[in-house]
Order: C-alpha cells, then structure tokens, then sequence
C-alpha cells in the first residue's frame, strides 16, 4: 500500500500479480479502488449495485491484463474499462417509455412546477428531487450520449479528458455533446408542455 511518503508502485505490484501473488492483487485492488469506486459513483445505472460494478470492474481487468502494455499508466487503463463497464450497464438495461409527467414522483412534479415557474430552483428546497429528476432524463439519451453529458457537463472533465476516457477524438466528443444536449432539452421541453396541457 501506498505510504505518505512513496506513492504505490503499480508496475512491480502487477508483475507479482502477473507471477500469481495473491496478496499483490488485493494489494492492487486496494490502491484503484478509491479510483474505481468514484467513477462508478458518478455513473452507476439505476437498479445496479456500487460493489457489484466495482467488482465487475475489477474482475474485467484481472482477466484482461495480459492486454495490458504499459503504454498508459495502469489507473488511466482501469479508468477506460470502467467508464466502458458502466455504459456496457447502461446499454443492456431496457428501454423504457419516454418519459411522462405522470411517471415522476410527487416531489419531481413539484420541483418541475418550481423550475418552470421561473422561480429559484433553491427555494424548493431539495435539490435532491431535482437531481433526480435531472436522472430519469438522462436515462432516456442513449449510453454514450448520457455518457458525454455527464463527463462534460456534470463532471465538468475538459473535451480532451472525455476523448480519452471514451476513446474518441475532441471532435465526435463535441458532437456527440451538441447532440445529447439538443436531446435533452427536447425530453425538458416535452414535460414542460405536458405542465401547460
């Protein structure tokens, strides 16, 4: 484990994990957890457990390792397969039916009410109907177009960041950006009508 002074060596820890030491694979695990745990966190699908994914995480890169060359740093490798792990989630869950207004919680109903009123959102009181209400609208972009808003908008990571996490280049990550937003203020607009109807 890493000490104040001397940060954890992950290249000797994964050759004794590649010579079958056990203790260096819960060594590992122990370091990139913080890490993995995080990333999860801020993209966990619904109804999927922290741990389960984490460990799905994990258990993706024990038996991937052999694909593991070095030429990245080995937090930045287990970073791509768990943001790759979560959108994998994202994809299998089904499709649901757009999004209603009769499909919200009285409380996301009223923070709705609120925020269409042109009122301080604050004055609600509970950011947390809001924050999930902000949740049942990016669950219905696809994966990868929840995927950029969350990095870009949400996480604030710059284009390059989230080229690197998702593997693309600044240009599909801006695109991919203009279009989830544009989707997302239609899904916004669709429940601000249905308030009017």
């Amino acid at each position: 484990m890493p000490t104040l002074d001397k940060p954890f060596d992950h290249a000797a820890c994964l050759e004794r994990v590649r010579e079958g030491d056990q203790d260096a694979a819960r060594d590992l695990v122990d370091s990139l957890y913080p890490q993995v745990v995080k990333i999860v966190r801020g993209r966990l699908p619904r109804w999927v457990a922290e741990e389960d994914l984490a460990q799905e995480v994990f258990l993706k890169m024990f038996t991937r390792l052999e694909q593991y060359r070095g030429d990245v740093p080995l937090p930045h490798w287990v970073s791509r397969i768990a943001v790759t792990t979560c959108i994998d989630h994202l994809r299998k869950q089904q499709r649901r039916p757009e999004l209603r207004r009769a499909d919200l919680s009285e409380e996301e109903s009223d923070m709705l009410d609120v925020v269409t009123a042109d009122t301080n959102a604050e004055q609600a009181g509970d950011a947390l109907a809001a924050r999930e209400l902000l949740g049942k609208l990016l669950d219905q972009l696809s994966p990868d177009d929840r995927m950029v808003i969350q990095l870009l908008d949400l996480e604030q990571k710059s284009l390059i960041e989230v080229g690197d996490l998702l593997g693309w280049n600044t240009t599909l990550v801006k695109v991919r950006a203009f279009r989830a937003r544009r989707k997302l203020q239609k899904l916004w607009q669709k429940l601000e009508a249905e308030e009017h109807v």
